[in-house]
């Protein structure tokens, strides 16, 4: 059974910087596209960045240039680097797992940024 665990979460002020990691169980990271999808109150949930197993990657545009994912494939894990953190930026951020018709979803983690 594939189950995704983020991490990283939490308070940070505006201009801070946050990781957030995903460990992947059950199945190994390589062989699925990743993303990072983020949800704020009132809002839909919307892809941040993604990582396809070519690692080819892509970034909404709202944090192109703030935001990198990245991927270790022996920690079965991905990464979601966030700096220059800003009040829209707060959600709560999942892990997802992407493979033809399947796909899998962390529990999420809550990133709130406010000074």
């Amino acid at each position: 059974q594939v189950q995704l665990v983020e991490s990283g979460g939490g308070l940070v002020r505006p201009g801070g910087s946050l990781r957030l990691s995903c460990v992947a169980s059950g199945t190994l990271i390589y062989i699925w596209d990743m993303g990072w999808f983020r949800q704020a109150p009132g809002k839909q949930r919307e892809l941040v960045a993604s990582i396809t197993r070519t690692n080819s990657t892509k970034y909404s545009d709202s944090v192109r240039g703030r935001f990198t994912i990245s991927k270790d494939i022996p920690k079965n894990t991905v990464y979601l680097q966030m700096n220059s953190l800003k009040p829209e930026d707060t959600a709560v951020y999942y892990c997802n797992s992407h493979r033809y018709n399947n796909d899998y979803w962390g529990q999420g983690t809550q990133v709130t940024v406010s000074s």
